[in-house]
């Protein structure tokens, strides 16, 4: 099963589109905390919804069981834990939301996860797709765009 994951920062509109377009990308699942904030650009919620359907004819899911919380994620902006840190607690949260739960209903063949990151090493985006990997499709192959 091919699921993609992909960052909006440090990149233009017409690259990121064009990255999704290329790779055959069905489905964009939105995994970030806050989706709305100004700082989204061209991947703000409604303005993503639409450009994704009319330019690309990609559907869009913006699922928060996904994302940390603030509680976890603030910690580890501003410094005060480690990403291992960041990343345990970010593996028991999903445990406890039991992400796994998920996996067959989603439209992960194809489907392409969104953060904002640019790289994935140190992206939250990467973490769900190890937990389900390990939880609940282990045929996952993923490729970061």
């Amino acid at each position: 099963m091919n699921v993609y994951t992909i960052g909006f920062t440090k990149t233009t509109a017409e690259i990121f589109f064009t990255k999704l377009k290329i790779n055959n990308v069905k489905t964009l699942i939105d995994v970030r905390l806050n989706n709305s904030s100004q700082l989204a650009g061209f991947a703000k919620a409604k303005d993503l919804e639409f450009f994704l359907s009319e330019l690309c004819n990609i559907k869009y899911m913006h699922i928060l069981e996904f994302a940390p919380t603030k509680e976890i994620l603030k910690p580890y902006q501003n410094k005060d834990i480690s990403w291992s840190d960041y990343a345990d607690k970010f593996m028991n949260l999903m445990a406890k939301r039991n992400i796994e739960r998920y996996a067959s209903s989603l439209e992960l063949e194809g489907g392409c996860l969104l953060c904002s990151e640019h790289e994935p090493h140190h992206c939250h985006r990467r973490l769900v797709l190890e937990y389900l990997k390990s939880h609940a499709l282990s045929d996952i192959k993923e490729k970061h765009l």
